[in-house]
């Protein structure tokens, strides 16, 4: 198991746990099997992005969230050593938290890195909480879909969003895509 596959494993029970939810309830609320978030738990499968997505809406959180260490102490520097990168193992795109893990903010930065021909969809909608989002492209382009409206970005783009929709980030060019994002619930 990977260091990040346990950190999501700690996560998910530790927020489940908070909540008083059991494993029925969260796969009710967030329409994941019950056994795959079991699995999840024991850090014994490597979730999609799609799969951790709908856990993070069951659980109310970002799915940003999902990547802290429920064992460390809030601290407001996050250092380049500490960020732990991870591998969608569907669409093979790559995240990294920059936002200090576990730190009070509302803000929370995400740096990914999207493959060409990648494509990962949210069917995630409306939030208890109201989240905003942006999106900055760094370099190449993306389609992101929210809703039903299309918007095609650049580099050095942005797009605000709220997260009360279902989202699609598509990458149709031959090359990488990079892209900060920045949430605020």
């Amino acid at each position: 198991m990977t260091d990040v596959n346990s950190r999501i494993a700690a996560r998910v029970r530790d927020l489940r746990s908070r909540n008083a939810m059991s494993l029925e309830v969260l796969a009710t609320r967030c329409e994941v099997s019950r056994s795959m978030i079991s699995l999840i738990e024991r850090g014994e499968t490597s979730p999609t992005a799609v799969v951790l997505e709908k856990i993070a809406a069951g659980l109310g959180v970002t799915l940003s969230s999902l990547f802290d260490d429920p064992g460390t102490t809030p601290n407001p520097v996050s250092t380049s050593a500490e960020r732990t990168t991870w591998k969608d193992p569907q669409s093979g795109y790559v995240r990294r938290n920059i936002s200090p893990a576990n730190f009070p903010s509302p803000i929370r930065i995400v740096e990914v890195e999207f493959p060409a021909g990648a494509k990962v969809a949210y069917e995630s909608g409306a939030r208890a909480n109201a989240v905003a989002q942006q999106i900055w492209v760094r370099e190449g382009a993306i389609e992101v879909t929210v809703g039903k409206l299309t918007h095609k970005l650049a580099t050095d783009d942005c797009l605000a969003m709220q997260l009360d929709a279902p989202v699609t980030f598509r990458n149709r060019t031959r090359k990488t895509a990079r892209y900060i994002v920045v949430l605020s619930s």
